[in-house]
């Protein structure tokens, strides 16, 4: 069951890391069209500002789950690491169990934020909802969510990244 399981966050996080990527080359390539069409074409593109943050929420969400996953965030573990074995097992435990709280508040406010703002649209953006726009927050906590889960129950997934701080499951 643990392999299945494992396998499936795998392919969970290769499409966060697809997600991502493509959200971070969109804005590489919008960012660009904008300067040109204001400073060579001198008519100013109203939409590639709006594009871009939408961009950026979906790279921000799926990006964040996809580093979390591999530990490749950004973690201050000085006092961490001169602890005992069984304590940083106990630390690790409650640093997953606050991204738990996390995960579940941004599904659930997130969730929230989507229905009140489904009926409005982006002026930019006629034809798009606000509540779309804001899907990456529920979807992002719930595979974060799936994340921790991975964590607690069958550890990190092994990775030659040459992570210094691999924190053992909680068995």
């Amino acid at each position: 069951m643990s392999v299945l399981y494992r396998k499936a966050m795998d392919a969970l996080y290769l499409a966060c890391a697809i997600i991502a990527g493509t959200s971070l080359v969109l804005i590489s390539a919008v960012i660009p069209w904008a300067v040109y069409t204001r400073y060579v074409l001198n008519r100013a593109a109203s939409w590639p500002e709006p594009m871009a943050v939408l961009l950026t929420i979906v790279l921000t969400f799926f990006g964040a789950a996809a580093c979390y996953r591999l530990g490749s965030h950004m973690n201050v573990t000085l006092l961490v690491d001169k602890l005992p074995a069984s304590w940083r097992r106990v630390s690790d435990l409650i640093v997953e169990l606050l991204m738990a709280a996390m995960a579940l508040f941004m599904l659930v406010k997130g969730i929230g934020l989507v229905e009140a703002t489904w009926s409005n649209s982006i002026a930019d953006f006629p034809f798009l909802s606000v509540g779309v726009t804001y899907l990456p927050i529920p979807i992002g906590g719930l595979i974060l969510l799936l994340f921790v889960i991975e964590h607690v129950t069958i550890g990190r997934p092994v990775h030659t990244s040459g992570d210094a701080h691999q924190p053992a499951a909680f068995d």
